[in-house]
């Protein structure tokens, strides 16, 4: 048994909080955008997704230098030829306007390091290197300037004229790439005037890597946003995965990137472009959905080589243009869909007193919303004055009567729902009986998006809340947490009122008294297996047959482990971006709750019985990263499931050590009145962002 474990501390502790951040109103006015044009436009342009007269399908058209196989000093000679000739900026600009988006963001400079702004970095851009001889960056940036649109920069980390591509795109940034880096950037911000986000891609740099450039962003130009790629948490808002919609709602600035075509970014000449009117529908259904769950949607065209816009694409942006013209209302500075239910006949936004309706579909039997309250004022549709829809609340549900449209098939409706005041919503999920125990897995989990670098990302919890009814006019609660915890401080919020703590080790309790109750049985693994790191190749249920095959698309078997080992680590060969699956069965003779030490690599996600218990990456790199799990076990069989994720390595070495203190720590809190239904909500206390996950799954409070 190894004495001793090496053990990386979070990047947080490493490189400790962000320094200066955007103000509120940088922010608000960021997030109320809500629809910005994306612009992939580089020397590949000129290319148009072709080499050497053949089409190049494999890959985006935009990295055809790496897809092609193009040495770099053959693809050196590309600029040569490129001279956007037609490119306008100020009829781009008019183009976006009139497509109804907010802001720009265009590629500065893409993977293969081919600058679209003149730089003394290099003599690798347009204009010292193209016939063209302007800077696209600085013609783009007057013309916003000039008819009121906001302009944000794309900018890759990796550049194929300082580190090869045959790799991938993610590879360390070393500290002479970082330099050049932060050169570039420091022209981007200091040559352009004022600049709205700063739009990192691709690359995989250290903790104090992603905080030296987010700080440098933010001492140029405060109120920069910077996006979720630069990784680490370091950055103002999420970037989900290209065309990425998720399924849930984001309680941080969020933003996804879409292209025309899931196949390309860049210009592809030999692209099919077919029923714009369908590719209209689909576009503005996507940003419907993306402002309902409280994002912002980044709509991409590609140039062609000459400068001009691909007349498709702008046909499609104009009629999405035209919808917001009458619509707008229902999407420009609104917030997220305030249900905790998404509705088959559309999606909802709210601002001030008013919810949006937005119907992308025909409601059955009209529409019915749970769970509110409040006086309505008036509904009806949107910009239609001449029509009042029969509405009532009765029993907490708000009910509508929707008319039929005559072109129901092809029209987006928007029904208004106004308010006399405030509107309110019946709190989610209410925890009652006399003794209350608010848990991880009772609690209403509220997320952002995680993202060490742009392949080693996941949905992370950054708050719990709960609902609970009591009536009580001095209840004193208590705080319970582990080792793991100690010296962390937390905020907690009592019905608006906030306390912070800090989880020092004071009173200890026994966790189980009975070591014998519990039976370690059967051990299996799983893998190796390539994937993600939130993927899992078969569905994680309540329990997991080991005999049937876990998944029909990786044909692995489950395989005992004849002899496992606890306390011991184990050492399995393994791929970046391959995954071990350790199956633990555990007999337990009674409900208790049992604490389990994990030690594992890259990323760790541990399931119980079908429920997720934690998730989250560990620093770039490491090693046997300690995790102490608490485990709420049933009578009889328990199956606990573990992840292993290598994301970096050649091998994985992983940890079960069941034979720890079965210690909690006991913290009272302030007393606090309690009448009717109250919240609660637990965070982090001045966490070093607002997109760092709390992994306070092993908190409880009880009174």
């Amino acid at each position: 048994m190894k004495k001793a474990y090496l053990i990386c501390l979070f990047s947080i502790l490493q490189v400790g909080s962000l320094h200066a951040q955007p103000d509120a109103a940088a922010l608000k006015s960021w997030h109320d955008n809500k629809y910005s044009m994306f612009i992939h436009f580089g020397v590949y342009s000129e290319l148009g997704g072709v080499w050497d007269g053949e089409p190049v399908v494999r890959g985006y058209s935009e990295q055809i230098q790496a897809h092609a196989g193009i040495y770099a000093d053959v693809y050196e000679e590309v600029p040569s030829r490129f001279n956007p000739a037609k490119w306008n900026a100020d009829e781009i600009v008019s183009l976006a306007k009139k497509a109804g988006m907010r802001s720009i963001v265009i590629t500065s400079k893409h993977h293969d390091g081919f600058c679209m702004f003149k730089t003394a970095t290099t003599r690798f851009n347009i204009v010292d290197a193209t016939p063209f001889k302007r800077d696209v960056l600085k013609e783009l940036s007057e013309a916003c300037k000039k008819q009121g649109l906001q302009l944000g920069f794309y900018f890759s980390l990796i550049d194929y004229t300082l580190h090869p591509f045959f790799d991938h795109n993610a590879n360390p940034i070393t500290a002479d790439h970082h330099a050049y880096n932060k050169k570039q950037v420091t022209e981007l911000l200091t040559n352009y005037g004022t600049i709205s986000e700063l739009w990192f891609d691709m690359g995989s740099l250290s903790a104090l890597q992603s905080h030296e450039m987010y700080d440098l962003v933010h001492h140029l130009q405060p109120n920069c946003m910077v996006s979720g790629r630069l990784g680490n948490d370091a950055y103002d808002f999420c970037v989900m995965g290209d065309n990425e919609y998720p399924g849930y709602k984001i309680d941080t600035p969020w933003q996804t990137p879409a292209s025309m075509f899931d196949e390309t970014w860049g210009y592809r000449s030999w692209q099919k472009r077919e029923n714009s009117a369908a590719k209209i529908h689909e576009k503005l259904l996507s940003l419907i959905r993306v402002v309902s769950n409280g994002g912002n949607y980044l709509l991409n065209i590609g140039p062609k080589g000459d400068g001009t816009v691909v007349p498709y694409e702008a046909e499609v942006l104009t009629g999405i243009g035209e919808w917001l013209k009458k619509n707008g209302e229902a999407i420009y500075g609104t917030g997220a869909n305030p249900f905790p239910v998404s509705f088959d006949w559309g999606e909802i936004t709210t601002k001030d007193h008013s919810l949006y309706l937005i119907l992308s579909g025909k409601p059955a039997a009209g529409i019915v919303l749970p769970d509110i309250s409040g006086k309505i004022r008036r509904t009806s549709f949107l910009n239609d004055d001449r029509t009042t829809l029969k509405t009532q609340i009765k029993n907490g549900k708000l009910t509508i009567s929707v008319p039929d449209s005559p072109d129901q098939s092809s029209d987006i409706r928007v029904i208004k729902v106004e308010f006399e005041g405030k509107y309110r919503m019946a709190p989610e999920k209410v925890i009652r009986g006399k003794s209350i125990t608010l848990n991880y897995l009772n609690s209403i989990r509220h997320y952002s998006y995680s993202c060490i670098d742009y392949y080693n990302n996941h949905r992370s919890v950054v708050k719990q809340t709960w609902n609970f009814s009591r009536n009580q006019k001095s209840s004193t609660p208590a705080i319970f947490y582990t080792a793991q915890e100690l010296g962390r401080e937390v905020e907690l919020d009592w019905n608006g009122t906030s306390e912070i703590v800090r989880l020092e080790s004071k009173e200890k309790i026994p966790l189980n008294d009975n070591p014998g109750a519990i039976l370690w049985t059967n051990q299996y693994s799983y893998g190796p297996v390539r994937s993600g790191f939130e993927e899992t190749p078969g569905q994680v249920s309540s329990e997991i047959n080991t005999t049937k095959a876990w998944s029909q698309d990786k044909p692995i078997k489950w395989n005992l482990i004849p002899k496992p080992t606890y306390g011991n680590t184990a050492s399995m060969g393994s791929k970046p971006f391959q995954s071990w699956y350790i199956l633990q069965e555990i007999t337990s003779e009674k409900t208790l709750n049992q604490l389990v030490e994990l030690f594992s690599g890259d990323g760790i996600q541990v399931w119980l019985n079908g429920e997720n218990l934690v998730k989250h990456n560990n620093p770039r790199g490491s090693r046997l990263n300690k995790e102490t799990v608490l485990l709420p076990l049933k009578l009889g069989k328990n199956q606990l499931l573990v992840k292993f994720y290598n994301r970096y390595g050649w091998q994985m070495e992983y940890g079960i050590k069941t034979d720890i203190n079965q210690v909690f720590y006991k913290l009272k809190l302030k007393p606090e009145n309690f009448k009717g239904v109250n919240s609660c909500a637990l965070k982090l206390y001045q966490p070093q962002s607002v997109h760092q996950p709390i992994r306070m799954n092993n908190v409880w409070i009880g009174f």
